[in-house]
């Protein structure tokens, strides 16, 4: 029956221009919480070279922890259960959104409700944190280019917050 329905997104598809940063909503796509004993579990579920260092992300996967990772893929992407491997795969697509924050203000512009210096996140780092009291994971992907993963039920909240910020 949920395959009839059809989610709405809860902020606009259009982007939101500011001072020196663009918010955009990203297209949906599946994500994946990974739980594994060993990195090596991982690799042999998922055929590639997974991150080993907290923060670390490599291609579509991130390092949140010593045994959690995310897997970030293309919507429908579907990945084999691990069964027989002591590996933990919940299927997390629909209970978070992305957001990209873009542009040479786009750092400060986090800043503004985080408590990290998100000026010293390396390009190519992944961290859970927060913005005000909303647990968010900001995935540096360029000097200027940062993914921004949020729970659905706070999108419209964060959207509100990074949009108006963005605009003064």
């Amino acid at each position: 029956m949920s395959d009839a329905l059809n989610r709405a997104e809860p902020v606009p598809s259009a982007p939101v221009l500011g001072a020196g940063v663009t918010v955009t909503l990203e297209p949906p796509m599946a994500r994946f919480s990974l739980r594994a004993r060993t990195p090596e579990a991982l690799e042999s579920l998922l055929g590639v070279a997974v991150p080993r260092a907290i923060g670390a992300a490599e291609g579509q996967i991130a390092c949140l922890g010593p045994d959690e990772y995310l897997l970030r893929a293309d919507a429908g992407t579907k990945i084999a259960s691990g069964a027989g491997l002591p590996v933990a795969i919940t299927d997390i697509s629909d209970r978070a959104v992305c957001f990209t924050v873009a542009g040479p203000g786009a750092a400060a512009l986090l800043m503004t409700g985080c408590p990290l210096d998100l000026d010293r996140l390396a390009v190519g780092r992944a961290v859970r944190t927060l913005f005000e009291t909303v647990e968010i994971i900001v995935i540096r992907e360029a000097d200027d280019r940062f993914q921004v993963e949020i729970w659905r039920s706070f999108a419209h909240w964060l959207w509100t917050a990074l949009t108006t910020a963005a605009r003064h």
